[in-house]
C-alpha cells in the first residue's frame, strides 16, 4: 500500500497520513460519498484561484459558515476532493 506522512510545519499542527486511493475517482454531479477533508488557509480567495490555477476545479464555490468562516471545495488534478476554509466570525 502507498501512503505518506504528512508533516504541517514545525510547531503544532494537524500532523497526518495519506492513503492513494483504492476506488474510481469521484463521479461528476453526485453527492459526495466520502469524507472530506478540509484545512484552514488565510484566504479562500487565494485558496481558490490557486486550486484553478495549479489544473484543479472548483467543486463548491465559496460560500459563508455563518459566524465561522468562508468555506469552498476544490478537485484535484485526479478528481480527490478537499475543502479550504477561512476563519471569519462576520461571514454571513
Amino acid at each position: 500500500m502507498d501512503y505518506w506522512f504528512v508533516r504541517t510545519g514545525d510547531g503544532p499542527g494537524i500532523d497526518g497520513g495519506m492513503v492513494r486511493r483504492m476506488g474510481a475517482e469521484p463521479v461528476e454531479g453526485q453527492p459526495v460519498n466520502s469524507f472530506v477533508s478540509s484545512v484552514k488557509v488565510a484566504s479562500c480567495d487565494n485558496a481558490v484561484a490557486a486550486i484553478s490555477a495549479n489544473g484543479g476545479a472548483i467543486a463548491l464555490p465559496k460560500m459563508p459558515i455563518p459566524g465561522m468562516g468562508w468555506l469552498a471545495y476544490g478537485k484535484d488534478t485526479e478528481g480527490n476532493l478537499f475543502g479550504v476554509m477561512q476563519d471569519d466570525p462576520l461571514a454571513k
